[in-house]
């Protein structure tokens, strides 16, 4: 993704704003809980099938694109595999709250991986301090390990990225970023697992 199709001009402290003064979202296990980007379900919760994905070693070595396996769980599986914050933001679509999670540059080398199934998503390298309270990186490792959504909630025009692996919910991504992008992938912390360079 070279720029943004749509301008995103709304970052996530307007949009917290207007949504705690209009009420609409609830404080759930420390974090907070949009509308349902996900809907309930007792059966598997996504297409079964393959998904390309572009490998990567703890060490950050790129071990090249391959086909594996997406992960899709029933919500019972995923509740087992993740917190109940974890959960209410991947698989709901919701939020943690701004300075609640680990949103510090690590100082060490290495890479980002989803918590739930495991895939590099960015690396280190490209995390920078926003200002937002939450992790923010001004691109992917790899665009094919993650997927824009088209997100209107609240009434304003947004892209939502989700995990290629699991389709689990990690953030939004937003036109204020740094060079060489421009771009601010504004993640949860609670989504992101850091793994440091061997």
């Amino acid at each position: 993704m070279s720029r943004l199709d749509e301008t995103l001009t709304q970052d996530r402290r307007r949009f917290l704003r207007a949504a705690l003064g209009g009420g609409t979202l609830l404080a759930v296990g420390g974090g907070w809980l949009a509308p349902r980007l996900f809907a309930a379900s007792s059966v598997p919760v996504g297409k079964p099938g393959k998904v390309s994905l572009e490998i990567f070693a703890d060490d950050g070595r790129d071990l090249g694109p391959r086909q594996v396996p997406k992960l899709v769980l029933t919500d019972a599986q995923w509740r087992q595999r993740l917190s109940p914050l974890a959960f209410d933001v991947m698989r709901r679509g919701g939020t943690e709250r701004a300075f609640s999670g680990n949103h510090e540059k690590p100082a060490a080398k290495g890479l980002f991986r989803c918590v739930a199934c495991g895939t590099a998503l960015y690396d280190a390298a490209t995390e920078f301090d926003s200002g937002t309270g939450w992790p923010s990186f001004w691109q992917p490792i790899a665009r094919s390990n993650v997927i824009p959504i088209h997100d209107s909630s609240f009434g304003w025009e947004r892209t939502a990225i989700s995990c290629a692996g699991c389709d689990s919910h990690l953030g939004h991504v937003f036109d204020d970023g740094p060079q060489p992008t421009g771009l601010r992938y504004c993640m949860n912390s609670v989504a992101l697992r850091f793994v440091a360079s061997v």
